[in-house]
């Protein structure tokens, strides 16, 4: 049974500040998951967490996983400026991207971040533009297909991302030419998975093509990334991802392949963003319509463009109506948005108990890849962003926008200046 972590009381007081809909995100929640995953991998002295912050853009919510010891990964220019704004940098910042334009390098660089290249030509391109710093990481791509237990988890040949074996190899002896002292490894080989043995099985991937690289190459690897990829259960009959047995799985990984080559002091990071903020955090909507054709639908006055991930994969975010959680669910509906697209549902033939106009609707698990993946069609305005802080109180973190917001990049002979 998936609980909100607001009840109907709270969400009434809550919407008498902020209009819905908001994203909200339990602060408590939180800090209480960033000191597990720290717990989970205290056995590495080196070990970090690399926040990804395409999950979560807020600098808030990034001040907060700061003070629990949190680092931050980061593709885009604008993610190292907010990052920079927050207070983080040299290697507390991860700086992994790919088709990276020059100045986004040229930012890295000027803040002092690890630089996670994506590509063999990133080397030259990175010196041409920057330079090539004594600390840097490369992405590894092993190709084929990414198995867990018989389970095909992903396909890493068809993905965009990384060097190849042979490209690894070649690519290191060449950083040590130009200059490059210490090594990190990366590799993302599946997305959203509950099953506790994938960061085992990746980490030992890693691990052996690590020996492998300092075997051939004599490059000292200073850490191993094992980037993001662990879930978590959207639907309410998935089992949750055991963080403490995951971090003993990888730990046994380490004393089986690392500690015998002589590479034991080599620091293992993470960079979850989904596991990290996705259950706390959740879309508050109203129902403000229902339509009765061939099937029974509710409007809500959000969109997908408060949330894309059911229009955009078909994804499944469980719906609580709040004050009904243990009503019984016996009516069949389509849950929807307004944008003039019929992929903006949140949910399809979804059973749910009775849902009447102006009830209060909450949209689990939208922490991560919720609020950031918004967007303007339809001429739609992204929502506010609030947070529940431990004390019970709640923040504004960011505010809705306003059509002058959505009208303040053009310049068109003062047209739009009395827009509010």
């Amino acid at each position: 049974m998936k609980r909100p972590f607001v009840t109907l009381e709270q969400a009434k007081e809550l919407v008498k500040q902020y209009p819905t809909p908001f994203h909200i995100y339990d602060e408590r929640g939180i800090r209480e998951n960033a000191r597990r995953v720290n717990e989970a991998f205290s056995w590495n002295k080196g070990f970090k967490e690399y926040f990804a912050v395409k999950a979560t853009p807020n600098p808030f919510i990034l001040q907060i996983l700061k003070e629990e010891g949190c680092a931050v990964d980061c593709s885009s220019y604008t993610e190292l400026q907010m990052a920079q704004a927050v207070g983080f940098h040299g290697d507390d910042i991860m700086f992994s991207s790919n088709m990276t334009p020059a100045e986004d390098f040229v930012l890295a660089d000027q803040l002092n971040a690890i630089i996670n290249l994506d590509d063999f030509t990133h080397i030259d391109f990175l010196e041409k533009v920057a330079k090539i710093p004594e600390t840097i990481s490369c992405r590894y791509n092993p190709g084929g297909l990414f198995q867990v237990n018989n389970d095909i988890m992903d396909t890493p040949g068809e993905a965009k991302y990384g060097f190849t074996k042979e490209q690894l190899i070649e690519g290191f002896k060449v950083l040590l030419k130009k200059g490059a002292k210490h090594f990190g490894l990366h590799a993302f080989l599946a997305s959203n998975t509950v099953a506790n043995e994938y960061y085992p099985k990746l980490a030992k991937l890693l691990f052996e093509t690590a020996v492998e690289l300092h075997e051939k190459t004599g490059a000292h690897i200073a850490f191993i990334n094992l980037s993001g990829g662990v879930g978590v259960p959207y639907t309410p009959d998935q089992q949750s991802s055991d963080i403490m047995e995951i971090g003993k799985g990888v730990k046994e990984a380490y004393e089986e392949v690392l500690v015998p080559a002589g590479m034991g002091d080599v620091a293992i990071y993470t960079e979850m963003g989904r596991f990290m903020l996705a259950p706390y955090g959740a879309l508050i909507a109203t129902a403000i319509h229902q339509k009765h054709i061939y099937r029974e639908y509710i409007g809500l006055d959000a969109c997908a463009a408060n949330l894309m991930r059911p229009a955009m994969y078909g994804s499944y975010h469980h719906i609580t109506v709040l004050g009904k959680e243990n009503a019984p669910c016996d009516q069949k509906y389509d849950v929807v948005g307004g944008l003039c697209e019929n992929n903006d549902k949140f949910a399809i033939e979804r059973m749910l108990p009775k849902i009447d106009i102006g009830d209060l609707i909450y949209i689990h698990d939208t922490g991560a890849h919720g609020f950031a993946m918004g967007y303007n069609y339809n001429g739609k305005l992204r929502s506010a962003e609030v947070l529940l802080k431990e004390d019970g109180s709640s923040q504004l973190i960011r505010r809705a926008e306003t059509p002058k917001d959505y009208f303040a990049t053009f310049d068109f002979s003062g047209l739009f200046d009395d827009i509010k």
